[in-house]
């Protein structure tokens, strides 16, 4: 992605590097595992579960600075965010809506949020409690070894789309109703109807890619893809347990994911995006 000399966005809080004290959610062992298996590129209300893994274990990140390459992600990042800026204020002016700008914050190990603290092992997510998306930006290279993604920054700007997508959700309204429905649902269609969910965040990071297509580049959709596809709940389920259990998906199959991504990069139309309408 062509990117470098180009705004960032001003909406960045980067704490990694900085001191982190206090009570975090657990990040690693079975617990992590699981919480990454449910929560990676998580939508909606946070705030129950993350509450729930808190088992009180003190730990501390010390100070430290940050490497020119870390410095440079955190410069892309805050770029592909004002990228989504840009496009997502053009298309509520367009339908005749605000949009409210979401922050993001870059962190290292924990973070607290408005929705709970959280570890790095709950992969890339968004906080509708304070309207900001979270992310500890070395869950990228997690992604590309252990769950075998492409890699590349493109599939840094897919996630970083995928979680406004989430926010967009939020400022529409369509988080808020798939909550309130859930809560007199039995789990599997609670399940069912959060797979929707993260499957229009995917259409919504794809129209992303389409009207930001002037600063693609060769093989940037496909790392989207690879990442897309690397995060299904099939793909995820093989490589933590060995089986799969469709009726625990919560974020819809590889094959789904790349399919809305690309009907959203195809079409570039917010209206063809009804994941709902297709379970």
């Amino acid at each position: 992605m062509k990117w470098q000399g180009r705004r960032q966005s001003t909406n960045v809080d980067d704490r990694r590097g900085k001191s982190t004290g206090g009570k975090i959610a657990v990040g690693g062992g079975i617990i992590g595992l699981i919480f990454l298996a449910i929560q990676i590129f998580s939508g909606g209300d946070t705030s129950e579960i993350l509450n729930q893994l808190q088992n009180q274990i003190p730990a501390t990140t010390e100070e430290r600075e940050l490497t020119t390459a870390e410095l440079e992600l955190g410069d892309f990042a805050a770029t592909v965010l004002a990228d989504t800026e840009d496009i997502w204020n053009e298309i509520f002016t367009q339908n005749s809506a605000d949009y409210r700008e979401p922050g993001m914050v870059l962190f290292s190990d924990a973070v607290n949020t408005a929705c709970g603290s959280a570890s790095s092992a709950s992969g890339p997510f968004y906080c509708p409690g304070d309207e900001k998306v979270y992310m500890d930006l070395r869950f990228f290279e997690e992604l590309r070894t252990r769950f075998g993604a492409q890699g590349g920054d493109f599939a840094i700007a897919y996630v970083i789309a995928h979680e406004v997508g989430h926010h967009v959700q939020h400022l529409t309204g369509t988080a808020g109703e798939v909550r309130n429905l859930q809560q007199g649902m039995n789990q599997k269609e609670a399940n069912e109807l959060s797979v929707a969910l993260e499957l229009q965040a995917d259409f919504y990071a794809g129209v992303w890619a389409h009207h930001n297509r002037e600063y693609l580049e060769e093989g940037d959709i496909q790392e989207a893809l690879s990442a897309a596809s690397a995060v299904g709940d099939d793909a995820i389920q093989k490589q933590t347990s060995g089986r799969v259990v469709p009726d625990s998906f919560t974020h819809g199959t590889s094959q789904q994911r790349m399919d809305w991504f690309m009907k959203g990069y195809n079409s570039g139309d917010i209206s063809l995006g009804n994941t709902f309408g297709s379970r």
